[in-house]
């Protein structure tokens, strides 16, 4: 103990990072472990499911769920494994020696601090999308594969994964430099411009995603004149929420799972249904034989696909989602998000002159505002980090309650209690949780409690 007491400040945050790293993986890793007995253990649909899900449908979602959980332990030691010999090797100032190197070669110097930046930030996404590439094709075309959810080609899934990382690089590399100039020109008060700068980014990235960005990776369609699109905007209406479109996206072509939102702000609100949600649009549905030459048990996976939701459970589950606006959580997530960030900002401010934070992890001579970026918002604040991340999920299930509440003043709990139990079983949801990994993981209640909250059991 007198040893590590007596290390250099700098060895000592170096190797408490790595301490609470671990820890943290650790604490991850038996609570994943809780679960996974859940799922190897519950063999027979609890006898107060009995009544919304049947046998197979139970044993399907408990393999599933089973196998992303093995999943998830190998690749999170891995992530974990990796991170710590990056850490312990020195992988960060040797990855910005050669971004200095890459910039050398366009005869710029370690004064060109910013472009050294913008390279080292390339060179890590680049590390990172390589060393994730196999993990992501084995849960594409292994674990999701194997039970019934992926819909991608090799090539597509390829091109796709290429076509993310170019339009992330068009985004973050102008986004960072600008963060960076703004750092240092900034004076005294830079962390109040800064929080300004990443405020405005993050309106302007919502505001324009799902129209400029979505559409580069997915088929956004208006939904067609018809009962469904009457019956939202009625429902949009009786709210008072400022309805301009409602887009059905081809989520079909990459997944089977579901799913629905809203963006904009003010007077110029969208809706976005995925077709995998609609029973009268998704293509999983459509009877007769697929288009393209399909292997026979494949055209037998293809029919057997979930079925969606029918008109009335697709109101109910977006009356549930015009609640989180009419109840205002998509603000008050705004701003608990904006008040962290000026907070992170601030306190950035008052380390960034610790040249002992710096040489914690290698930097010995140089303090670049990047590096600092880094340490102290990844490893400094990670147990802030952790307990934040804690109690935005407490309160992200209190406004799905509230949500699911909101949906059943509206008349819809009996076809929202119905859409929840087709979602649950489309997407293989185990229906049985620890509640300590409950606790601490989920974000939307358990079916279960959701479905106590509407009002029972339903009889059918």
């Amino acid at each position: 103990m007198e040893t590590i007491l007596d290390l250099p400040i700098e060895n000592k945050i170096f190797y408490a990072v790595l301490l609470f790293s671990w820890t943290v993986y650790l604490w991850e890793a038996y609570l994943a472990y809780r679960q996974r007995r859940i799922y190897r253990l519950t063999m027979h649909v609890p006898q107060e499911l009995g009544k919304i899900m049947d046998t197979e449908t139970f044993e399907k979602s408990r393999l599933y769920q089973l196998d992303k959980s093995n999943f998830s332990f190998w690749s999170g030691l891995y992530s974990e494994t990796e991170g710590t010999l990056i850490l312990l090797f020195g992988g960060i100032p040797f990855l910005w020696e050669v971004a200095g190197t890459v910039i050398a070669s366009f005869g710029l110097g370690p004064e060109y601090e910013i472009f050294q930046s913008l390279s080292f930030l390339m060179l890590a996404t680049l590390f990172s999308a390589f060393t994730g590439l196999p993990w992501s094709i084995y849960n594409t075309f292994v674990i999701e594969e194997k039970h019934g959810f992926n819909q991608q080609t090799l090539g597509f899934f390829l091109k796709d994964a290429v076509k993310k990382f170019i339009v992330t690089q068009c985004i973050l590399l102008p986004v960072t430099s600008l963060l960076l100039y703004i750092i240092k020109i900034g004076g005294d008060f830079f962390f109040i411009y800064a929080w300004l700068f990443t405020l405005g980014v993050s309106l302007v990235l919502v505001t324009i995603y799902a129209d400029y960005i979505a559409p580069l990776f997915d088929k956004f369609t208006p939904l067609p004149e018809g009962e469904l699109k009457e019956e939202i905007e009625s429902m949009s209406k009786s709210i008072s929420f400022p309805l301009t479109k409602v887009y059905v996206v081809e989520g079909s072509k990459r997944s089977s799972h579901s799913n629905a939102y809203f963006y904009g702000f003010f007077k110029n609100k969208r809706i976005v249904l995925f077709d995998t949600l609609l029973e009268d649009y998704s293509p999983l549905n459509k009877d007769g034989e697929p288009e393209t030459d399909t292997p026979t048990e494949d055209k037998s996976k293809l029919k057997n696909k979930k079925q969606g939701c029918n008109n009335p459970e697709v109101l109910a589950v977006l009356g549930h989602e015009l609640g989180h606006w009419k109840l205002g959580h998509t603000v008050k997530n705004i701003v608990i998000s904006q008040i962290n960030s000026f907070l992170c900002f601030f306190l950035f401010a008052v380390l960034i002159g610790r040249k002992e934070l710096f040489m914690a992890f290698g930097f010995y001579n140089i303090q670049p505002t990047l590096i600092g970026l880094m340490i102290i918002f990844q490893f400094i604040f990670s147990p802030y980090n952790e307990v934040l991340s804690f109690c935005l999920t407490v309160l992200s299930r209190r406004f799905e309650f509230q949500a699911d509440s909101f949906a059943r003043g509206m008349g819809r709990a009996s076809e929202l209690y119905s859409a929840l139990i087709k979602l649950n079983k489309d997407n293989l949801g185990f229906p049985v949780a620890d509640w300590l990994f409950s606790m601490w993981h989920y974000s939307h209640p358990p079916l279960l409690e959701r479905l106590r909250a509407l009002g029972g059991t339903k009889q059918d």
